[in-house]
């Protein structure tokens, strides 16, 4: 399932985009920051779920976005689980979990034009040192969009390994990689169709 913008009239959808996407930077800092903890980790992750209800969106769009990111948990929990221990590995996930969450409620709750407005504005200053603010503007709003589609590559490669009976390895991720460069292709050639180079 992919965060698309979802109209609303809760707290975060009157909220103005500036704001929204100023609060997706401090959280992800702020997650960067505190102690690497399951506890922090925990209350960072019930603290994004309890925004999805002020939002609007409800538990069930949280529970499903955070399905379409079930086999990257279990890749970045299972690599890191190996070399940094149990607790750091799931604190780290949790907290990449978290920050990947609340730039999907910033999708659902704003329209992508009004993002790529504030962006515009915000990055105009560098327009002297040669930066496009609009290009800059839009391929940020692209990525934050596309994680979402990165997420449902993972959950059929995994269930296409389920269904061969092939256990969970590397060439999992090798795999994810040549199906994210494909799709790059794909919408970077759908881009150029559009006059958009």
């Amino acid at each position: 399932m992919i965060a698309l913008y979802r109209s609303g009239h809760s707290l975060l959808h009157r909220t103005p985009a500036g704001w929204k996407l100023l609060g997706l930077l401090v959280g992800a800092v702020t997650l960067t920051l505190l102690p690497r903890t399951v506890w922090t980790a925990a209350i960072a992750f019930a603290s994004v779920a309890a925004l999805f209800i002020v939002g609007g969106i409800g538990v069930g769009a949280w529970a499903r976005q955070l399905w379409t990111l079930k086999w990257i948990i279990v890749l970045l929990a299972g690599t890191q689980t190996i070399f940094l221990g149990w607790e750091l590995a799931t604190a780290n996930t949790v907290r990449v979990v978290a920050v990947v969450m609340l730039a999907a409620l910033v999708t659902f709750t704003t329209p992508a034009e009004e993002t790529i407005d504030v962006l515009q504005r915000v990055l105009g200053p560098f327009r002297r040192f040669g930066v496009d603010p609009w290009r800059v503007a839009f391929t940020v709003q692209l990525t934050i969009a596309v994680i979402p589609v990165i997420s449902g590559m993972a959950a059929r490669i995994r269930e296409a390994q389920i269904a061969r009976g092939v256990r969970l390895g590397p060439r999992a991720i090798v795999t994810l990689l040549v199906m994210a460069l494909r799709h790059a292709d794909d919408m970077a050639d759908s881009l150029t169709s559009r006059g958009i180079a």
